[in-house]
């Protein structure tokens, strides 16, 4: 059987769209004379739809959408996933129209084939952790679907089914399926390709038959997709793999019961997939947002400049705009750091000093701050008047203003309010700065295709190997007020991502004193990050949606 795997990037609620892109993605699996096509979680409706899914006429118009979509199937069938309505009762919630007959939804696949909706399986396992909140919407299933394709039977699940022991995909062998897909809309993360891979194979030897994993790609508002898809074959061995972080269609032939080996490739090393996943959202973003382009604040330091490549890369120099803001604080080597990156990257480059405006706001605080000495309040200051240009610009322009915090700064509140949190998208909110350090040299040693930047090198070597500074004082160095980052990010990757106490941390041997600050200042910062913009997940456990703590709380440990 030949089976063709569509890796599809669906915008969420572009029904029209997504369809026209999976009739597409089916039309060159018939070409490419598959048996069988398959497309990703919710590839009709975009993952995830959230509250979309709770108003009538986006369902109404998902059901229009699937049998549209039916219509242009033949013979060969495609398996799609889809949001449906379920008559009685369940857990999830009602639709917001209380007039109409109460309605519960699924996550489902429907087996479209012969012009006509076949079969609908409804997903078993239904998450609710992390960026997850599928309890909210969705009632679980009961039943196991498994159909035929020529003389092969092909059970059918959903993601979190193929998690864990047991479940959906072991009954789908039990009742006799050689073959299992498992459509997915599944979030990159650091980590996370061993992970699926490990249970696909457990499943697979478990149920002595093949696994088809296909999963969407592209950019949604935190989480980004990454495709990877594969399939397993009865050993456990992989012997198909989709592209990473880009469309793909992957037509790849099973034999039941027999089969030869072949090698699907390593993959991208870990610096190359996070700076994937961080362009591929970026790009999402800005373009299924409709934004004109991209606006950075440039100061000369590695994480504007990391953000402005990834920018570039994403949608190319002619649509990122570049904008330097010295105070006399600025040192000359910043400068010609920001003017040397935008000169590398071919962006449009701006200069805005911003010593009147300090002038013009300390006059006007001079009578309140009279009898004071100058310190964080004149600091942020100047990163608030630097936040307003950039807004203006955007305003004027219609460009995205990107933030460039790492998540370093942003665990531990070194990032200012309306200031260089401002902004629309933070790309860089789930990167720590040893890692921000790390995808700088990668970026400068390498150029994939679909990058939009150009192939040299493009951030400047002093901008690497320079003390990191705000430069909002004379002789200002990071240290001054944070540990070393080599001490500090080790410490939040097991506090922030891990979850750990600061009595394991101690007991693992980080130092009492660095680690019970460290912590009092992420708990402390919580109510800067609530304010953040939404950025990029590509760890365990991002600031946002994975991790959701009260402001006001007094828990400490």
């Amino acid at each position: 059987m030949r089976i063709a795997m569509a890796q599809c990037n669906p915008t969420v609620g572009d029904l029209d769209g997504n369809v026209a892109a999976l009739r597409l993605a089916y039309e060159h699996a018939l070409d490419a004379g598959a048996d069988l096509v398959m497309a990703g979680e919710l590839a009709l409706t975009g993952y995830p739809p959230e509250d979309l899914v709770l108003e009538p006429a986006f369902i109404t118009a998902v059901s229009e959408g699937l049998s549209a979509l039916a219509e242009s199937v033949g013979s060969v069938p495609l398996v799609v996933g889809f949001v449906d309505s379920v008559e009685g009762s369940g857990t999830s919630l009602p639709l917001m129209n209380e007039s109409q007959a109460v309605k519960r939804l699924a996550n489902a696949a429907a087996v479209l084939r012969g012009g006509t909706v076949e079969a609908t399986y409804h997903k078993q396992r239904i998450p609710n952790y992390g960026v997850f909140d599928e309890a909210r919407y969705f009632q679980a299933g009961e039943s196991v679907l498994v159909t035929s394709v020529g003389e092969s039977r092909v059970g059918i699940t959903i993601c979190e089914d193929l998690w864990g022991e047991g479940g959906p995909v072991e009954a789908s062998a039990a009742a006799g399926a050689d073959v299992c897909l498992s459509l997915n809309a599944s979030p990159y993360e650091r980590g996370k390709r061993d992970a699926r891979e490990r249970w696909a194979r457990h499943h697979a030897r478990h149920g002595s038959m093949w696994l088809a994993y296909c999963n969407i790609i592209g950019g949604q508002d935190e989480v980004v997709f990454d495709g990877d898809s594969f399939v397993t074959a009865p050993d456990g061995t992989v012997t198909a793999r989709g592209a990473q972080f880009a469309e793909d269609l992957v037509v790849t032939d099973i034999a039941v019961p027999r089969w030869e080996p072949v090698d699907p490739g390593s993959g991208l090393d870990h610096e190359a997939m996070v700076y994937e996943a961080l362009v591929l959202a970026t790009r999402d973003y800005l373009v299924k947002n409709s934004f004109s382009g991209a606006l950075v604040g440039v100061s000369g330091g590695i994480d504007s400049a990391l953000t402005a490549a990834v920018a570039v890369d994403a949608v190319g120099p002619e649509a990122v705009t570049l904008v330097a803001m010295p105070s006399p604080h600025s040192s000359q080597g910043s400068l010609d750091d920001a003017h040397a990156l935008a000169d590398a990257l071919g962006a449009r480059y701006h200069v805005l000093p911003i010593k009147t405006a300090m002038e013009a706001f300390e006059s006007s605080l001079a009578t309140l701050f009279e009898g004071t000495g100058p310190g964080v309040a004149e600091e942020n200051i100047q990163s608030r008047i630097r936040g307003t240009l950039l807004m203006a610009l955007s305003n004027k322009f219609g460009d995205l203003l990107l933030a460039t915090g790492n998540k370093s700064e942003l665990a531990v509140g070194y990032a200012t309010l309306y200031g260089d949190m401002a902004g629309g998208l933070a790309v860089l909110k789930d990167v720590d700065k040893t890692t921000v350090f790390a995808l700088s040299r990668y970026r400068n040693d390498n150029h994939r295709a679909g990058w939009l930047g150009p192939e040299a090198a493009v951030i400047p070597e002093s901008t690497i190997t320079k003390p990191p500074s705000a430069e909002l004082r004379p002789g200002q160095i990071d240290t001054d007020s944070l540990p070393p980052y080599d001490v500090l990010d080790p410490i939040l990757v097991q506090y922030v991502e891990r979850g750990r106490s600061t009595g394991e941390m101690i007991g693992d041997g980080f130092p009492a004193e660095t680690v019970q600050e460290v912590a009092r200042m992420v708990d402390r910062a919580e109510f800067k990050r609530r304010q953040a913009p939404p950025g990029i997940k590509v760890t365990t456990r991002a600031f946002g949606r994975d991790r959701r703590l009260p402001i006001t709380q007094r828990w400490w440990a």
